[in-house]
């Protein structure tokens, strides 16, 4: 570390900085580590918002104006030039670097000069282990009769599968940001060591609450915000809400863009007097703000922003145990099982009968959402990126991952 001991971090990111999702989560992040006091060098692909004043930007896929278009050279053969580009710089910057912080598919050769540099190495999972996430998805989309686009996500893709895991056996750390992705990285054999807790957060410049009073007579309003597809469980939601007594008066808005083939499925549902669907939103805040909880019913995920976000915005929460929603049931939020209708058709019934009991999780949600922000995200990874660089100098972690096995060695070799 510099004298004045702050962090000195590459931020590799092999897409479009400040971009939708993911992209807009990495945004924040970089944003945060510095404002928490970190030195931050990022290299992503390109970028689309400017990040905190003082921070090292050098995008490798973009120059001026021009951007390298990912659809013309292919994702697989962009993200691969990206993590070439970003190894040769941090192999230029001996000395200069105490942590590497990646992102998955675009960070083999990165995290490979890394060791031979004697750097540690975060890899950021941002979703539930990909095996994992792939083989629940498929098997739900088969009970659905859904079928996925080849190209999509979640779709079955030995080679993605196994750059990813070549590239976390590599990673000093691998970044979890829910405890449910800790699990099914552990349930895959990762060491305990080599997973560390962070988390995501919440724009509170964009995400508070509104401060119109709530009458105990309104009639209720649930919201989905997010990708309309079978991992984010949106036909339990509908399952559910059909079968509450909320249905008879209330409304439940869904914005987001839908998967073809699983509106097709969903539209006799979809088309119940009580849904009314929004299509793609930019106004999420003001539609959590005005709604009193927002469903997320996952049966795979990171931590979802969104729901940090209706947290912050007085929005309750109603949720699966795999949302990687920082909340406690029957606190401030409602909880059930993965697939479990039934418990969450007599959540929304609680909530559409008890109105003290809404009012009462809403209050206490509310009173800890400021624990939640990316502020506080920020100081909790720079924590872990001090906690990493001590542990790595005292040879703090499993044999598996350092020094790299021959195993590795020949994943890293079929996968490059």
């Amino acid at each position: 570390m510099t004298r004045n001991g702050c962090v000195r971090v590459l931020y590799s990111f092999p897409l479009r900085l400040g971009a939708d999702r993911i992209c807009t989560t990495a945004w924040y992040q970089v944003n945060s580590l510095v404002a928490a006091g970190a030195e931050v060098r990022v290299y992503p692909a390109s970028i689309c918002r400017p990040v905190t004043a003082g921070t090292t930007v050098a995008p490798t896929l973009a120059m001026g104006r021009f951007r390298l278009p990912y659809r013309l050279v292919g994702t697989k053969r962009a993200v691969a030039l990206h993590d070439h580009i970003v190894a040769r710089r941090l192999d230029n910057l001996r000395g200069q670097i105490d942590i590497v912080h990646a992102w998955p598919t675009g960070a083999l050769e990165t995290l490979k000069v890394a060791r031979e540099l004697g750097i540690p190495t975060l890899l950021e999972r941002c979703n539930a282990h990909t095996g994992y996430a792939m083989e629940i998805v498929q098997k739900e989309c088969q009970r659905l009769g859904v079928e996925l686009p080849a190209d999509h996500e979640h779709a079955f893709n030995a080679e993605k599968l196994e750059k990813e895991e070549a590239e976390c056996r590599l990673a000093t750390r691998l970044l979890c940001p829910s405890d449910f992705v800790l699990r099914t990285h552990s349930e895959r054999g990762y060491d305990k060591n080599q997973l560390a807790r962070h988390m995501y957060g919440y724009d509170e410049n964009v995400f508070f609450p509104g401060n119109q009073p709530r009458s105990s007579e309104r009639k209720l309003t649930m919201l989905f915000v997010g990708v309309c597809a079978v991992r984010k469980g949106l036909h339990f939601a509908l399952e559910a809400w059909l079968k509450s007594s909320a249905s008879k008066s209330g409304t439940f808005l869904i914005a987001g863009e839908f998967l073809p083939a699983y509106r097709e499925k969903l539209a006799s549902m979809l088309a119940h007097p009580s849904v009314r669907v929004l299509g793609h939103r930019k106004d999420v805040a003001e539609l959590m703000r005005n709604s009193d909880f927002l469903v997320l019913p996952s049966i795979e995920e990171g931590s979802a922003l969104v729901t940090s976000e209706a947290r912050a915005s007085g929005c309750v929460l109603l949720v699966s145990e795999a949302s990687g929603a920082v909340c406690q049931h029957l606190e401030n939020a409602l909880v059930h099982r993965v697939g479990d209708v039934d418990a969450l058709t007599e959540h929304i019934t609680m909530l559409q009968e008890n109105r003290t009991l809404l009012e009462r999780l809403r209050v206490e949600s509310l009173r800890t959402a400021s624990e939640i922000t990316w502020s506080a995200a920020g100081r909790r990874l720079l924590d872990v990126y001090r906690d990493t660089i001590a542990a790595y100098a005292g040879n703090g972690f499993p044999q598996n991952c350092h020094p790299m096995s021959e195993q590795i060695e020949s994943q890293v070799t079929s996968a490059g």
